[in-house]
């Protein structure tokens, strides 16, 4: 139940963090397991956001219910473990002479005493030609080529993906974690963008007619990104 205004809000004894910010134009709802963000332009009135969390309430308590029913497991970057990585999967090797991530056919040899960030750099690295290519390619899909920027790997806490005025995109490297479908959804999410920098019927329509089932995805996305580590 949310508090008074003055008070801390909580959904399901969950803590409710508001964010703000001048460059944001719309309210959005984020449900991680544990914790609820609500993201608010400066200006909107915490009336209002009361209101907004209110009518949200029985949909994020569920989505709260769903993560504190799953168990939730780290993936262990092992030698031998496998990992998923743009529809493929690779076997990590730890190596102790190893100074860099190395892709040897489907084997992924890491250094044994860094192998953590080694695999982040390594993922990093490989994802933006993929990236670039499939953005590009729903930008052209989408009649917006002309208006794409330039295309970047993030490593943002919030967002799985964004777009800017001036048409640059960036995608989440953990999203070369995801089932393809689950990225390519992404990609189109942002490159619609392109065309309306804003989530109107209007560009939802832009993304349904090049992916009829995307609410599929972002459903995928809502219940299992948090795996994606």
């Amino acid at each position: 139940m949310l508090g008074p205004m003055s008070a801390q809000w909580f959904i399901s004894g969950v803590p409710v963090t508001v964010k703000r910010s001048a460059r944001r134009r719309t309210v959005a709802v984020q449900v991680r397991p544990g914790a609820v963000t609500l993201y608010a332009p400066q200006r909107v009135p915490l009336a209002q956001l009361q209101d907004i969390l209110s009518r949200r309430h029985d949909w994020v308590a569920h989505h709260l219910a769903q993560y504190a029913a799953r168990p939730v497991t780290a993936q262990a970057h092992t030698d031998g473990s496998e990992l998923p990585f743009l529809g493929e999967t690779l076997t990590l090797r730890l190596r102790p002479l190893q100074e860099k991530g190395t892709r040897v056919g489907n084997d992924l040899h890491l250094p044994a005493d860094n192998a953590e960030r080694a695999l982040v750099a390594w993922t990093r690295a490989g994802c933006l030609d993929p990236y670039t290519a499939l953005v590009t390619d729903y930008a052209a899909r989408l009649g917006a080529a002309d208006r794409l920027g330039n295309v970047r790997v993030s490593d943002t806490a919030t967002r799985w993906g964004s777009c800017s005025s001036r048409g640059d995109i960036r995608l989440h490297w953990k999203l070369s974690r995801a089932p393809l479908d689950a990225l390519h959804y992404v990609a189109l999410h942002e490159a619609a963008h392109l065309l309306e920098l804003n989530h109107s019927p209007r560009y939802w329509a832009h993304v349904a007619r090049v992916m009829p089932g995307w609410q599929t995805q972002r459903r995928w996305l809502r219940e299992h990104g948090q795996t994606l580590g």
